[in-house]
């Protein structure tokens, strides 16, 4: 055999994988593109009005792409441009120290938004795993008590209809306020951070258990009637149909259901950060942007909570490929 005929294969292998690798490029990419072209299209229609005011009050005259380059590089937008959000975030990650010397000690800079996202990730951590373990148990007894179907579950649906918004306020006010809680504070014991970190990871969890409760139940439910008589003929009883039938039937159910509850964690303690008074996390640091009309600096926190969910949502996926490759499951 000559070697254009062994190396023909391999080429056509080449092509074929550079082929696949275009086609799975190129239509992200494209979208890509439109959403950023759209998003400057938008910031010169929302931007304009400031640059033509200005332009008014001074007399000035400026050609059309002079007013275009003015919309695209304000101090204070109406709504940034990409370029600005980018250079922001470079600027607060890259550009700013982690931790920083104060008063002869290392501290956490309140410049950087790493810095503000640990403070927002580590209760969002917290109360997913409060919310997964509570959503867990529930579907559990929910599955095997028809008593707790029919009265749990009704009030696992009702609680999803309270606006966080509302609650947010009350558990603040009512967490603040335990005597536990006031008297570690005042012996030293926890910082007004960690008792604050304590309604941020109770909000995340209310946020982020009935995901799992729904997905749970449902792949509990998922072994069809012929597998369960499979079970009743080998005599199993309902522990051994749990663990052997059940549980490893549930385990899709439960990481599709874990990716989506831990976005909502996330979301839970941002919103949770706004009425709590905190200094640090990424609410605190949309917060304090909205205070001071910087929009910049708010656009930017939401993209670094963005960029944590997705990190989130990427860790939990990789988890999963583990565990399924563990109990045997094929890609």
């Amino acid at each position: 055999m000559s070697v254009a005929a062994a190396s023909a294969p391999t080429g056509r292998r080449g092509g074929a994988a550079l082929g696949t690798l275009v086609g799975a490029v190129l239509p992200v990419l494209t979208v890509v593109l439109a959403i950023v072209a759209l998003w400057y299209a938008a910031s010169v229609m929302m931007n304009r009005a400031w640059t033509l005011d200005q332009m008014e009050r001074r007399g000035l005259e400026m050609t059309a792409m002079e007013i275009v380059a003015d919309t695209m590089n304000q101090e204070r937008p109406v709504l940034p441009t990409p370029h600005q959000v980018f250079a922001e975030l470079w600027n607060t990650t890259v550009g700013e120290p982690v931790m920083r010397e104060r008063r002869g000690q290392m501290q956490g800079n309140p410049r950087n938004l790493v810095f503000h996202a640990y403070h927002t990730l580590w209760p969002t951590i917290l109360g997913f795993g409060i919310g997964s373990i509570l959503g867990i148990l529930l579907a559990v007894g929910i599955v095997h008590s028809r008593a707790m179907d029919m009265s749990v579950m009704p009030w696992a649906i009702a609680s999803q209809t309270i606006p966080i918004l509302a609650i947010a306020p009350i558990i603040v006010v009512v967490v603040s306020n335990l005597p536990a809680l006031n008297n570690a504070v005042d012996a030293g014991l926890i910082s007004e951070d960690t008792k604050l970190l304590v309604p941020k990871a109770l909000i995340s969890a209310y946020l982020s258990f009935f995901p799992v409760v729904v997905g749970m139940v449902a792949g509990l439910r998922s072994p069809n009637a012929m597998d369960l008589d499979l079970m009743r003929t080998y005599s199993a009883s309902r522990p051994q149909t749990f663990w052997k039938l059940r549980l490893p039937a549930s385990v899709p159910f439960l990481f599709t259901s874990l990716k989506v509850s831990i976005a909502a964690a996330l979301v839970g303690t941002i919103v949770a950060e706004l009425p709590t008074g905190a200094r640090f996390g990424l609410g605190a640091r949309l917060l304090t942007g909205s205070y001071y009309g910087q929009t910049i600096q708010i656009w930017s926190a939401l993209f670094m909570a963005a960029i944590c969910a997705a990190g989130l949502v990427m860790l939990l996926g990789a988890i999963e490929k583990l565990v399924l490759k563990r109990m045997g499951v094929k890609p």
